[in-house]
């Protein structure tokens, strides 16, 4: 894999470019299309065994950031080289495009744990009670069922968390099972600078034999430190959920050295960002997997608090108004 990997490097840093637009474009099709080098390195790496996953991940986002990077730059330079007749056309603003904060944190996010051997799952957004609720321990009289909380559509309903996904894999019987699962989810919550009623999760499940807390803890704490920065300070807290048993909060240090981080953290120094715990036994049951031999844990957190936490937005609505004179900070880094 590492051949390829190095070859495929070669092959991007080697290639010609020229002032004609078409070189760019070629360019793409070779790596990035579904069909290019890099894309097909991507689908071998899904089928890898988690210790050589997390011995090339990194290298493989690494080459990705590279590919791209190659396209945007040889793109820009030849916008430039070529011009325009301000004569013959009206003329534009022509600034280049950079990807939506949430993006740039989820790929971020997704990145540090496909480094430790996780895989990317994904599924349907419309659900039925089954997966999202009843499969995940949850009550028949539940507070997370009424009206106010879901949307539902007849019988059916918009999911309310990617936990979905989870019962979905855990149902295909392949284990052990390490996966992430990005994806937006929907509530029927009033919609203010801090809610939505539509949002970005990204939950983790790791499911094998004899799985700890211990194990939990250390893999979020690699996390928050590849994240957040080394020497980052977290704290776990107990809390509730239906399909976890024990289960935790997990806060990161922000301090209470300026006003608004006393504002964001309510005077406490403390900011929650993702809930986790071990699989409620309830949970692998209705997947049919036999809950005295395998165990697991499971984590969610919200990639726009999150991507607001790392950019200091202050209102959530401000990330889906397309409004450029926001998104045009942020670059696809």
């Amino acid at each position: 894999m590492i051949d390829k990997i190095q070859q495929c490097e070669k092959n991007v840093l080697s290639f010609i470019f020229d002032d004609n637009k078409n070189t760019v474009e070629k360019f793409r099709l070779d790596f990035l299309s579904k069909k290019g080098e890099v894309s097909l390195l991507f689908d071998s790496f899904k089928l890898l065994p988690p210790v050589d996953k997390k011995k090339y991940g990194e290298m493989l986002n690494d080459l990705k950031k590279l590919t791209l990077d190659t396209v945007t730059n040889n793109h820009s330079k030849n916008q430039q080289q070529q011009g325009y007749n301000k004569k013959l056309f009206p003329t534009y603003q022509n600034n280049p495009g950079s990807l939506h904060p949430i993006r740039i944190v989820e790929e971020k996010i997704s990145s540090i744990f496909l480094s430790l051997g996780f895989d990317y799952a994904e599924a349907i957004e419309i659900e039925d009670d089954h997966h999202n609720f009843s499969a995940l321990n949850f009550k028949e009289d539940h507070p997370a069922r009424d009206m106010q909380d879901t949307f539902f559509i007849g019988l059916n309903m918009l999911r309310t968390h990617t936990s979905s996904v989870q019962i979905r894999e855990l149902k295909k019987g392949v284990l052990p099972l390490r996966i992430i699962m990005p994806g937006r989810v929907y509530r029927n919550e009033d919609i203010s600078a801090r809610s939505n009623c539509f949002f970005h999760q990204l939950e983790g499940l790791y499911v094998d034999k004899k799985v700890t807390f211990a194990d939990l803890k250390q893999t979020l704490f690699y996390f928050v430190q590849q994240f957040f920065g080394e020497g980052t300070k977290v704290r776990f807290r107990a809390s509730y959920f239906p399909f976890t048993e024990p289960s935790a909060e997990m806060d990161i240090w922000a301090g209470i050295d300026t006003e608004e981080n006393k504002k964001l953290t309510k005077g406490t120094g403390w900011l929650e960002i993702l809930g986790c715990g071990m699989i409620h036994p309830n949970v692998l049951t209705a997947c049919n997997i036999d809950s005295n031999v395998y165990n697991g844990f499971a984590f969610g957190m919200g990639i726009d608090r999150i991507a607001m936490l790392k950019y200091k937005i202050h209102d959530i609505r401000d990330m889906f108004t397309n409004d450029t004179r926001l998104l045009s900070q942020f670059t696809g880094v």
